[in-house]
């Protein structure tokens, strides 16, 4: 197995630090939007973003898009690298390899990711004529030794010390910060990265008589079962608690049995965990939509083999 996930961290405030706003909108979607489908294009599912600073905002830009939200709720007095962190440890033991990527060089394409996935080391970092740029990717190695670095420089210092760091080159100026500020870039560079993003985007649902069940609620089965809370769960996905238990009551009445077990009390209100048909509905389902993502994404570049990247 290779599954690969995504960390974007969108936690610092851009207005005190000048660093760029991950909502800055070039063309019509915002900055981390286009990562996110970026990352997608390149069959990148697992992706994890931290917020902090305008967390609200950019959960409500991209709650429909099956991302995870977590919130470093030590923004203002913490780094960058503090965020990579809690991003890594909620990844780490799903993925075995993680893109982690930076909103300054929000232009990558799908293409150098699936580059950089070919190449093996502890980090594979691209290089665009001489200058190292982002995502970067992390292997279980070197995820494990950038959660226990304690040096100062945050990641870059991280990457100096850390043994088999691999560049490879590539001919993507999107991985290098620009050099001109990314709200006054010239608009035949906007359409070019507007191209770029074509892919096949499928929002499965099962249905009766009507629809019972969604991927967002296929999210939301998966992080019950990894936090035991529906509360968490919600926290981490932009839905409201009302919202979630209402998706569930869906599911159980379409499906006809109960998929998750309602334990009441506790100062938070008890636990809920999948029940055995919960979890292998769950099991079933994940494979089935990754069978049919697989076939769309396959079917679309060999149909339009003119939406390939070079």
């Amino acid at each position: 197995m290779n599954r690969l996930g995504g960390l974007i961290v969108a936690a610092s405030n851009h207005e005190v630090n000048g660093s760029v706003s991950p909502l800055l909108e070039i063309g019509s979607i915002s900055l981390i939007k286009r990562m996110v489908l970026t990352f997608q294009k390149a069959g990148v599912t697992d992706v994890v973003i931290v917020t902090g600073y305008e967390s609200f905002a950019i959960e409500q830009e991209l709650w429909d898009y099956g991302v995870i939200f977590l919130k470093n709720h030590e923004y203002l007095s913490s780094d960058k690298l503090a965020s990579v962190k809690l991003g890594l440890r909620y990844l780490e033991d799903k993925c075995d390899r993680v893109f982690f990527a930076s909103v300054a060089s929000p232009l990558f394409k799908a293409v150098t990711l699936q580059r950089l996935a070919e190449a093996n080391g502890a980090a594979v970092v691209p290089m665009k004529d001489g200058r190292k740029g982002h995502p970067i990717l992390f292997n279980r190695k070197g995820m494990a030794f950038l959660n226990a670095f304690t040096g100062d420089g945050g990641v870059r210092a991280a990457l100096e010390s850390m043994p088999d760091v691999v560049t490879v080159p590539v001919e993507d100026t999107g991985i290098l910060r620009p050099s001109v500020p990314l709200e006054h870039m010239a608009v035949p560079s906007e359409e070019a990265v507007n191209e770029a993003l074509i892919h096949p985007f499928l929002r499965i649902t099962l249905e009766k008589e009507k629809a019972f069940f969604t991927s967002r609620a296929m999210l939301l089965l998966v992080l019950i079962d990894e936090t035991h809370s529906v509360k968490s769960a919600c926290d981490h996905m932009a839905l409201s608690k009302g919202k979630a238990w209402a998706m569930i009551n869906e599911l159980e009445a379409g499906l006809g049995y109960a998929v998750v077990e309602r334990r009441h009390g506790g100062k938070h209100g008890g636990n809920t965990e999948l029940l055995p048909a919960g979890k292998e509905f769950l099991t079933k389902y994940r494979r089935f939509e990754q069978a049919v993502r697989r076939y769309a994404t396959e079917s679309f570049f060999t149909i339009f083999s003119e939406f390939n990247e070079e």
